[in-house]
This record gives C-alpha cells, sequence and structure tokens, in this order.
C-alpha cells in the first residue's frame, strides 16, 4: 500500500487538502484499493483559513517518513497564520527528509514557500501563487528557485501548483505516479472527470 501524508499548518486552505482526501480516498475505496492517506499537523487541533476545525490522525513528532511514499502539502493564508506553523524547523525538517529518500513532494499554491524556504528547490524549477502581481513567485525566487509560471511545474520528485485550481489536476498527477495512467483514468471517470 502506497501512503501519502497529508502535512497540515494552521491556516491551510481546506479545499488544497480535500482533494488530496477525496483522490486518494476515492483510489483506496474504488480504484486499485493501493494508496492510503494519513493527516498529520502542527498540533492536535488545527483551524483551516476559514475557521473549519480538523483534527489530524497524527502530529508531526510521531512521523517516520520511511512509513510514507509522498508528501502533500495545501496551501494557506498569511491572515490565518498558516505560515506561523508551516515555517517552523520540525514542519520544513520533515521537507527535508522526504526529499533526501527521493520522495515525492506535493505542495499546492503558497506551499511551495514552505519547500522554498526548506532548501530542497534551490537551483530547481517550481511555481507559486501566480496571482497579486506574482508577489508570491517572486518571493519563490528568493530562494534561489526557478520560477516558471504554468499552472503544474515538475521537477524531479517535486510538483508545485500556482493557484487552487490546479488542486484536482495536482492530486491526479500525484494518484497516477503512485498506481498508473489507467488506475488515474478509471478513478477520475468514478469521480465524474473525463465524462
Amino acid at each position: 500500500m502506497k501512503k501519502v501524508l497529508l502535512l497540515l499548518a494552521n491556516g491551510f486552505e481546506a479545499v488544497e487538502a480535500s482533494v488530496f482526501t477525496d483522490v486518494i480516498g476515492w483510489n483506496e475505496l474504488s480504484g486499485d484499493g493501493s494508496t492510503k492517506l494519513i493527516t498529520v499537523g502542527t498540533r492536535d487541533n488545527l483551524k483551516c483559513t476559514f475557521n473549519f476545525t480538523v483534527i489530524p490522525e497524527m502530529t508531526l513528532d510521531e512521523v517516520d517518513v520511511d512509513d510514507f511514499d509522498a508528501l502533500a502539502i495545501p496551501g494557506g493564508f498569511e491572515e490565518a497564520g498558516f505560515f506561523q506553523d508551516a515555517y517552523s524547523e520540525e514542519f520544513l525538517t520533515i521537507i527535508r527528509k522526504f526529499d533526501q529518500a527521493k520522495k515525492i513532494i506535493v505542495p499546492i499554491c503558497v506551499a511551495s514557500l514552505l519547500v522554498g524556504k526548506s532548501g530542497v528547490l534551490e537551483g530547481r524549477k517550481a511555481t507559486s501563487y501566480n496571482l497579486n502581481d506574482g508577489i508570491k513567485q517572486k518571493e519563490l525566487a528568493t530562494y534561489g528557485v526557478h520560477v516558471v509560471n504554468q499552472p503544474i511545474v515538475i521537477d524531479e520528485n517535486i510538483i508545485t501548483s500556482y493557484n487552487p485550481s490546479t488542486a484536482f489536476d495536482v492530486a491526479f498527477t500525484l494518484l497516477e505516479l503512485l498506481t498508473s495512467e489507467e488506475n488515474c483514468n478509471d478513478v477520475k471517470k468514478l469521480m465524474g472527470f473525463n465524462m
């Protein structure tokens, strides 16, 4: 079974997390059954950007990277305190460990800034939130990242995307990498995509 760690910081954006829970969950129940998602948080109780409350299955201190095949990270809003948790050394260390093990890392939107801050994107291609005069893409560039203004950018084991509209595409890309193109297309059809 391929396991995905969904890493959640306080202030994360619910829609960016839900695509992973749904796509991986649909595969577990109705696809080839080979994937499982585990929610991991920086604390026992998390508030999403718009006050939805989530209780993760594990906290960061309980994580053994060897138990997982991929890391998914939803972005969030600065106004909701997202970067306070997400820029913690504990959070960034998890990202570094996944990269050192060459495991898939999939941040959505501004979550690429965390991957940039961790140092693993230096000299690599990536993208981040593209609207608002590209301020987040400019910030990503300060970490030595070659910023590409495209919806989804893949550089080796890291898949970045530039806003919430890309979330489903990113989750399906992850599923395809973990399983197969055929299985991913089957799950898409079951979920009403590709009709």
